[in-house]
C-alpha cells in the first residue's frame, strides 16, 4: 500500500519550499501542499486543507504541518474524510522529507511510519 503526502503551512512560501525540497528526492510520490489563507495571508483554512487532501491519489495520507491551527484543520478534515489521514507531530521539514524519501525508495508504509515517528517532537 502506498501513501500520499500532504504538507500544510501557515505560509504559502514555506509550503511551496518544502514541496520543492521533497521533489528532489521523491519525484514519484504523490505530494500535495497548501499554505496561507484564501486571500494570500498567513494562516490556514479548513476548506483549502480539505481540497488538497481530496486531491491526493491514495487512500492513505501522511500529513505534516507547521503550527497548531494547521494541525487542527487537518484533524477536522480527517473527521470528514474517507481517507486514512495520519497526522505527524514531528519536525515539519525533516518528517516530510523522511517520509518522501522512504516512500520513493519503496519502503513499506509501516517502515515509513516507524522512521517518521522517531522524529516526534515532545513538549
Amino acid at each position: 500500500m502506498t501513501a500520499s503526502i500532504v504538507i500544510v503551512s501557515h505560509s504559502k512560501d514555506i509550503a511551496q519550499g518544502v514541496y520543492s525540497l521533497l521533489q528532489e528526492v521523491a519525484r514519484e510520490v504523490d505530494i500535495q501542499f497548501v499554505g496561507g489563507t484564501e486571500d494570500g495571508g498567513i494562516g490556514t483554512s479548513f476548506d483549502r486543507v480539505q481540497e488538497v487532501v481530496d486531491a491526493t491519489r491514495n487512500d492513505v495520507v501522511l500529513a505534516f504541518y507547521d503550527l497548531g491551527s494547521a494541525k487542527m484543520n487537518l484533524e477536522m478534515v480527517a473527521d470528514f474524510s474517507d481517507k486514512e489521514i495520519r497526522i505527524f507531530d514531528v519536525a515539519f521539514v525533516e518528517g516530510a522529507y523522511t517520509a518522501g524519501a522512504l516512500l520513493q525508495a519503496g519502503a513499506s508504509l509501516d517502515d515509513v511510519v516507524a522512521q517518521v515517528e522517531e522524529l516526534r517532537v515532545s513538549k
